[in-house]
Parts: C-alpha cells; structure tokens; sequence
C-alpha cells in the first residue's frame, strides 16, 4: 500500500493546493511542500532493502500492490517496486522538493493551479516508475504529459505556446506507437496461450515472432528516446526549456527525459531481447552522435537555457548508448548518468532561473562579469559547471567513466566517437562561465543592478543547492550503494540478453554482434571490501 499511498498523496496534494488558492494565497506552495514531505516519509519504508544485502539480492520486487482494474481485458492495477524504481523514485521525490523551494517565490498568477500541474506530474512520474501492468505503466505515461504541457503554455516565456504544442505532437504522436505496440505484444500472448493480459512479469516469457517482436520493439523504442532525447527526435527539448518556467525545465531535465532511459531499461531489453541485440548497432551509432551533436549544438548557443538544454541531449546520449553496449558494467553507467545528470543539469537550470529572475536576461551577449556582483550564484555555478563536464571525484565522472568502459568492450570505433563528446563538454560548461561569470561586468548590466539592487542567493537557494552539490559528491566518491542497489533489475536485461545470445543463432551479415557475445557477462560492479 506504500506505492499506492505516494501517488494518492501527490494527487490529492495538487487537488488541495490548487483549492486552497482561493483562501490562502501561498497556501499551494505550502501544501505541495508537505505532500512531498510526506512521500520522502514513506519511501524510507524501503531502507531496510538498501541496507539488507540479503534483500537486495532477492528474486522477487521489494514490495506490490494488485489490484483487478479491468478483468475483462486482463487488466490490473499493479504497482510493484525494485532497486531500479526505487532509485528514480527518489530521484523524482528530490528534484520535486528541489524544484519547489528554488521557485518558491517565482509563481506569481494562478499559483493554485501552478502547483495542481507540478504534483500531478510528479504523480504521473511516479507511477510510470512503479507500473508493471503495461497498460496502466502506458496510462501513467500519458498523466504525466498533460500536466506539464500546462505548466510550459500557461507559466511560460514568449514562445510557450508553440513550444508546449510541439512537446506535445512529439510526445504523443510516439506514445501511440508505444500504445500500438503493447496491445500488439499482449494480442500475440493471447493468442499463443489464450490468456489476455498486459502483466509485465508474465509479457516476459511471451512467444513473439521474431520479424513482429522488431517492429514491437521499435515502437516502445521511439517512444522512449523521444522522451531520451536522442536524434533525430530531439528537436522539441531545447524549444520546450527555453520557453518552459524554471520549475518546468527542472522537471524535464532531473525526472522526464529519465522515464525515456528507464523504459529502455525495464521493457525493450528484457522484453525482446533478440531484437535488441540486433538493433544494439543502430541504437549505439545513434547513442554517439548524440554525444557529439549535443555538443555541438551546445557550443554555438547564446541563450544559457539553450545551452543546458542542448547539453541535455549529449549527457543522456550516453545513457543511449551504456544501455545498448549490452554489457553489465555499461549498463550501470547509464543508470548511474540518469541519477547525476538529474541532478546536475536541474541544478543548472535552477541557477540559470535564479540569474534570469535577478538580471532579467538569459543571453550571454549580455552578460559578463557577474562574479564581482553575484559571487556566491557564480562560485555554485562553477561547482555544476564542472560536475557537467565530468570532473572526476563527481557522479558525473564516475557515471561517463563507466559507460565508456564497458561501451568499450562492445563497440571500439563508437565508444572513441562518443569519447569525443567529454572534450565539448568541457568546451562549453568552460566557456558558459567565461563568457557570463568571468571578466569585467558587462556595461549593459550596470543599469538594471543599481535599479534592482541585485541580491545575492539567499539562504533557502543556498541550502537547496548545497544538498545537491554533497550528493554528486557522495555518488562520486562512493558510487557502490547505486551499484548494489540497481543491480538486479541491470542482471535481469542482461541475462535476457545472454540467454538469446546462447539459444538464437543468428547469421553474421545480420547479427554484427555475434562475434561479441563473449562480451555479455553477468557480473555486476562489486564493492571488494571486506
């Protein structure tokens, strides 16, 4: 009843908050604050399987609730969580609680409302996270689109409407693939066994046609790097975080784009394995040129959002392509990039809101010198700046770090190719607080800081962003408890992978990765201390 009672509480929460505007003006902000409260209360429940080495390693879900929804469709409301969900659930948790005290005072019209869109899609995230009944995992899916569109057209900047409309083509237009794709896999159960139901733990073992089981696969997988980003679908991200309010783009970057990498990771690869073994090249290539296009992109912006934005998609390219090295170690990579780049990149997008709010620009042509005025926004912004590119000691580093290595064993030439990616990360973070923090202060600026009497971060933005800052830290210098704890559902995908490596025999002109199979070991990253 634990994960039933943290969605409950996240919609019941927004319902008040959204009611008490009408009595209490700042009523909302309080209310969603006490609703998160409530659900970091409820999900140390589940400490005892972080600390139980025992627990962990266990073959069955931490905790499940199910609960007939539609029988007639085989149909349940079934939640479950594992190590895996649990650690994107807190994630989500985190960067909602971070979220709302870096705004805290930002909202200034229809707060009631505001607040109603940021619970309900925290809600929707985190049923996406806990869903195993694939059509309920798809209802969540599309609960946690709508708030959020809300959010960017109703709160955002000039643009918000045409950014909102096309976060919402993009996203939708692929969930119906994704929605085609789950009655066609739950049709062929059906009639292979004649049992009708979208239950994931028994959609695992389903007889699926090898040519049908690719085109299903591609239809969760479009969906899912939509969401990613990756190339070419993309191009809705950097509209869609310009234009969103600062607690939006927070949103997006630390918990939206992570539901695209986790639904790669709990259902395309367990699910069809074999073809994802075949499709694993094209996915890699497309992992990569993410990393460098990001990069790229990111290098000739402007406008900070932007730049953060773009630098989005050539982090989670990475993600991309740990999960489809088909390796254990590169696999754990990417989870370990979904947690820090959550929180690095929200943490940007939160300063890069706090330097908007207090100098009214977000374009770099018109900043410079900031650190004589702001030196303690400009001392944090140096510390995420450098977490971004990966400075080793930092979640980031170990996260990209490990990618690579095991990204190496699978494919030399792309693991060199999206290598090149960490160069232009450097680039840009260094040359972002060159042009902004750096230097002598920009004349243009002279003006609005004597008018504004420009304030430094005050107490509440310094202790939000000092607690992310100390956990990249933790995660960087003692990386072995994310291991440990996503280790078994990383052991599921990869045992479905060497399992169809060791059973289906596929010709060499169709299968490149034949001649790496050896290259599927089930062995996790272990901590060696006695």
């Amino acid at each position: 009843m634990t994960l039933l009672a943290i969605i409950i509480i996240l919609f019941a929460g927004g319902l008040l908050a959204w009611l008490a505007e009408r009595y209490f003006q700042a009523g909302g902000r309080w209310i969603s604050l006490i609703s998160l409260l409530f659900t970091t209360v409820l999900l140390t429940n589940y400490s005892s399987f972080i600390t139980s080495t025992e627990a962990i390693t266990d073959n069955t879900w931490w905790d499940s609730l199910k609960i007939p929804w539609i029988p007639r469709f085989g149909i349940d409301f079934y939640l479950a969580i594992d190590g895996l969900s649990f650690l994107m659930l807190s994630l989500t948790i985190a960067m909602g609680i971070f979220g709302l005290i870096m705004t805290w005072n930002d909202i200034q019209f229809r707060r009631g409302f505001f607040y109603f869109n940021y619970l309900w899609t925290l809600a929707g995230v985190a049923g996406v996270f806990t869903a195993i009944d694939l059509f309920l995992f798809f209802f969540f899916w599309e609960v946690m689109l709508i708030p959020m569109l809300f959010l960017i057209a109703v709160w955002g900047y000039e643009r918000r409407i045409y950014a909102a409309i096309k976060f919402f083509i993009f996203t939708q237009a692929s969930s119906l693939l994704m929605l085609i794709a789950i009655v066609g896999l739950a049709y062929i159960h059906y009639i292979n066994s004649g049992q009708l139901t979208f239950n994931y733990n028994i959609l695992l073992e389903a007889q699926v046609p090898s040519d049908i089981a690719y085109w299903l696969m591609l239809g969760f997988f479009i969906a899912f790097i939509v969401k990613l980003p990756a190339l070419p679908f993309h191009t809705w991200l950097p509209d869609a975080h310009t234009q969103a309010p600062t607690a939006g783009s927070i949103l997006l970057a630390a918990i939206l784009l992570k539901t695209g990498a986790y639904g790669l990771l709990r259902f395309n690869l367990p699910l069809f394995p074999e073809s994802s073994i075949l499709f694993a090249p094209v996915a890699m290539t497309i992992g990569a040129l993410s990393v460098i296009y990001g990069a790229m992109l990111a290098f000739a912006q402007n406008d900070m959002k932007r730049l953060v934005a773009y630098s989005s998609v050539s982090h989670m390219g990475f993600v991309l392509l740990g999960l489809y090295a088909l390796d254990t170690i590169a696999i754990q990579g990417a989870v370990m990039q979904m947690i820090a780049h959550g929180l690095s990149t929200a943490a940007l997008f939160a300063l890069v809101g706090a330097l908007q709010h207090r100098l009214h620009t977000r374009d770099m042509q018109q900043l410079g010198g900031v650190w004589s005025k702001l030196p303690k926004l400009s001392a944090v912004a140096l510390f995420f700046a450098v977490a971004s590119l990966g400075l080793p000691g930092l979640g980031n580093f170990v996260a990209e770090f490990t990618v690579l290595v095991g990204s190496f064993r699978s494919n030399h030439w792309l693991t060199a190719l999206a290598a090149i990616g960490l160069i232009g990360a450097a680039l840009y973070a260094l040359i972002m607080m060159q042009r902004v923090f750096f230097g002598k202060l920009n004349k243009r600026l002279e003006k609005p800081i004597q008018e504004s009497n420009t304030a430094d971060l005050n107490v509440r933005e310094t202790g939000a962003l000092l607690v992310v800052a100390a956990l990249l830290v933790l995660i960087g210098l003692h990386p072995q408890p994310i291991f440990n704890i996503s280790d078994k559902t990383v052991q599921m995908s990869v045992n479905k992978i060497e399992s169809a490596l060791s059973f289906q025999k596929f010709p060499p002109k169709i299968s490149p990765l034949q001649v790496h199979s050896s290259r599927v070991e089930p062995t996790s990253i272990e901590d060696n201390t006695p």
